[in-house]
């Protein structure tokens, strides 16, 4: 096929700054590109016809982090990182809401919970010596004394099995990640960035002070400036980063009449997760039960862990109701040795915004904003 002038000096015309991954990263960096730099010249590139590693095959969540899993986290990364990790999570929720809206992306600062399960009860003498340590050291970040309390009062009123405790987290909340990711991709557009779908980058050249990019399509690109946002794929054009997929499987539930579950929860550390969407159950995770096959890039779904999300929901979360399972997803995560962001120049006018560990909801407007003053 061959291009013409006109192709050639608008969608494929030279660029100040191609993104290579349209999901919530690529979008929100190219967003604050442009508010930054309006005369920037800026273009999306994906392979897909819409994004589809983690950002619109994720579960909803406004997350902030479970008691069980910021406590993980400060062992694992120390106290100050594990701060350092939520304070951004905190200001992207909130940059989501100041520029969209609550309504138009079905925000809902609902509220959530932790389960904590009789099997794995540490007794709560120790639940609340965690619960006052954190409420103590977010206090700073959240302007609020108490972000977690024990609520094991309301464990009956939302019909859970088995489960010992229950702990309120003030902070979380809920989307609907198809419409914000539709939102940034509108406002994007009307500030001038060009989007190209289907386009795979098989791999890109720094030639004199440009760089070219190889693509499966019979087009010819080139940018002053790369980077790239895919993620947890993005190993396949940067080799050498610590970067590890990880699948999170999802499943969701028919109506269920009078359903008492409203808000968010989470369940081991984060690795369970379930929201209601209307009066339906929507519940992922589980990975942590075969975690070697589930550090792949294969989008399917397992009958290993589809069974334990359905043990999960039928012991935990709904005993003794009937339902059937409506829909069934996954989406790939970007892991690795530890949970912070990598956000660097890789080499000569080449960058990554990558491995946004699950929580790139709410922190891709933080990254975004971090990258765009990295590219001035």
């Amino acid at each position: 096929m061959q291009i013409s002038i006109w192709e050639k000096e608008s969608f494929y015309a030279p660029k100040d700054v191609i993104i290579v991954g349209s999901g919530l990263v690529g979008l929100w960096c190219a967003w604050h590109l442009k508010r930054k730099h309006p005369k920037c010249k800026v273009a999306i590139v994906d392979r897909g016809i819409i994004p589809t590693g983690a950002s619109t095959r994720n579960a909803g969540f406004a997350c902030f982090g479970s008691v069980t899993e910021l406590m993980a986290d400060s062992k694992k990364m120390g106290s100050d990182k594990m701060l350092e990790l939520v304070e951004m999570r905190f200001e992207g929720l909130q940059r989501i809401r100041k520029v969209f809206g609550e309504k138009h992306v079905d925000f809902e600062w609902c509220g959530g919970y932790e389960l904590i399960t009789q099997q794995n009860d540490p007794g709560k003498e120790k639940l609340e010596q965690e619960i006052d340590s954190l409420n103590r050291q977010l206090k700073a970040i959240v302007k609020e004394a108490h972000t977690f309390k024990l609520a094991d009062k309301k464990i009956a009123s939302f019909g859970f099995g088995n489960t010992a405790h229950l702990i309120e987290n003030k902070m979380e909340g809920a989307l609907h990640s198809g419409k914000l990711c539709q939102a940034l991709l509108q406002s994007v557009q009307a500030q001038g960035v060009t989007v190209l779908n289907a386009v795979e980058i098989a791999g890109f050249e720094k030639i004199g002070d440009q760089v070219a990019l190889y693509t499966n399509q019979h087009i010819h690109l080139t940018t002053k400036k790369l980077l790239i946002c895919t993620n947890a794929f993005a190993a396949q054009l940067l080799p050498g980063l610590d970067i590890v997929p990880a699948r999170g499987q999802v499943l969701v539930t028919s109506p269920i009449p009078k359903l008492a579950i409203r808000g968010t929860f989470h369940y081991d550390e984060g690795f369970y997760y379930f929201r209601n969407l209307g009066d339906r159950i929507l519940l992922g995770g589980a990975r942590n039960k075969a975690i070697e096959a589930e550090t792949t890039t294969e989008m399917n779904i397992t009958d290993t862990i589809q069974h334990e999300l359905e043990h999960f929901l039928s012991t935990y979360l709904l005993p003794g109701h009937t339902y059937q399972i409506t829909d069934r997803w996954s989406g790939i995560m970007g892991m690795g040795g530890e949970k912070m962001p990598i956000v660097k120049e890789v080499s000569p006018d080449v960058f990554c915004a990558v491995r946004m560990s699950g929580m790139g909801v709410a922190l891709a407007a933080v990254v975004g904003e971090k990258v765009a003053k990295m590219l001035q």
